[in-house]
């Protein structure tokens, strides 16, 4: 039987590439995203404050106030455990620079000292992470503060609607473009509140996409990019950035089987093109251990602490040969 037209092997590739990105969510969700559950609007939106104490004191009891509030609205509309994760939330330990309960909800909190850090990561999770299942972004968050030590802070931003578990929506851009001008936003608001800090934006898998589209004038040290499908552009030039691009991918990280191709159809750009990692991409590579797609900010590992190590401006570890 004779082979079939380059055409259709291409997009048949393309096909294969949206199921396998669309199923990075898998490992780091393991769910289906939550239908939208009304709240109301935040009453503290906004730029943010100075990073003075006092001021931050008081964002994070407004913040607070905001998400007991949508609670209170998810018990209302019979959404207990919607309800349950956001009394999670309100925890008076909690620092939240900012909370819309709306959509599935968009948070962006604060782990460490912010007002004394003169270190700060800020965190892009990829798929599948939203309100109801939190705590996912916010371990990860608190194993890097605990490495990075005294004088940093860990920002969790989950400033976008990330996309839904194993869908296409995973596998195209228009998540990120949307998401890139709210990222954009906060990382001037957050250097003009900070501006001797040494900031560096770490972006796992989807997140490296909504990253590499804010990359262009982001006054950041350094752009991690970690379980990356790709990142929509064909290599570290194209990004247009003063920042030091840095990519690792752990062992058994699946996402290295996601055919690295961008192909545009009729109605939308499926797949992001080359491999971060690859030598041609330009970006410097670390050593990214052995895990697979949901470990690289395990406590104790290789890549926590490669991770760390830019974060603090030192020289991480090179892969292994």
């Amino acid at each position: 039987m004779a082979s079939p037209p380059r055409r259709s092997r291409r997009l048949c590739r393309a096909l294969l590439a949206a199921l396998v990105v669309a199923s990075v969510a898998v490992p780091v969700s393991g769910a289906v995203r939550p239908a939208g559950v009304p709240a109301p609007a935040p009453t503290v939106p906004g730029p943010l404050p100075a990073a003075t104490p006092g001021a931050l004191v008081e964002r994070w009891a407004a913040t607070r106030a905001d998400i007991a509030a949508a609670a209170r609205m998810a018990d209302g509309h019979g959404d207990g455990r919607r309800a349950d994760a956001l009394r999670v939330l309100a925890d008076p330990a909690r620092h939240f620079i900012s909370f819309d309960g709306r959509d599935g909800g968009r948070t962006v909190e604060v782990f460490g000292d912010l007002a004394r850090a003169d270190r700060i990561a800020v965190l892009v999770p990829g798929a599948g992470i939203s309100v109801d299942n939190y705590w996912r972004l916010k371990g990860g968050a608190q194993a890097l503060r605990r490495e990075l030590g005294d004088r940093s802070a860990v920002v969790a931003w989950l400033g976008y609607e990330t996309p839904a578990t194993v869908s296409l929506t995973a596998a195209t851009s228009g998540r990120a473009d949307d998401a890139a001008p709210e990222l954009s936003d906060f990382l001037r608001k957050l250097k003009g509140a900070k501006p001797a800090a040494r900031t560096s934006l770490l972006c796992h898998s989807y997140g490296s996409v909504v990253c590499a589209r804010a990359a262009a004038g982001a006054e950041v040290a350094d752009i991690v990019l970690y379980g990356s499908p790709g990142v929509g552009f064909d290599d570290v030039a194209a990004m247009h950035t003063r920042a030091a691009v840095w990519a690792g991918r752990g062992g058994t990280d699946w996402i290295a089987d996601v055919p690295h191709v961008r192909l545009e159809l009729p109605t939308v750009e499926v797949g992001f093109g080359a491999d971060p990692v690859s030598e041609g991409f330009g970006a410097h590579t670390f050593d990214a251990g052995s895990g697979g797609h949901s470990d690289y900010l395990k406590p104790g590992s290789v890549p926590l602490k490669n991770i760390a190590r830019i974060v603090d401006g030192r020289t991480p570890d090179t892969p292994r040969a």
